[in-house]
């Protein structure tokens, strides 16, 4: 039977995928579902595709193609293919769900 829920208490205590940044939960076509709580920095680089980020818990500045935004719990946080981006000054607590989707380089 497919699996259709992900609670996120669960993902949090997934081990990263080795030489990820992140653990891979669910994925389906190019839809790809990861959780990511990274502790101190964010060293992550520029993605060859689109992906979406929903803020579980923590708060911070989160900077995507040169603009700051501060953010919290339930925010959405969008960012497209090959941007610079990466969360800066979040709280010890910070966790997010990742969700990459479509094509490489984007959809447009």
């Amino acid at each position: 039977m497919p699996r259709h829920a992900f609670p996120a208490a669960e993902a949090a205590t997934a081990p990263n995928e080795p030489g990820r940044l992140s653990a891979r939960i669910f994925g389906h076509g190019t839809f790809e579902a990861r959780w990511y709580a990274p502790q101190g920095t964010d060293p992550q680089t520029p993605h060859t595709r689109d992906e979406a980020y929903v803020v579980v818990r923590g708060t911070g500045t989160f900077f995507c193609a040169g603009m700051r935004t501060p953010f919290g719990p339930g925010d959405l946080l969008w960012v497209p293919a090959h941007a610079e981006h990466r969360f800066e000054d979040f709280s010890p607590d910070f966790a997010t769900w990742v969700i990459f989707y479509g094509p490489e380089g984007g959809e447009g």
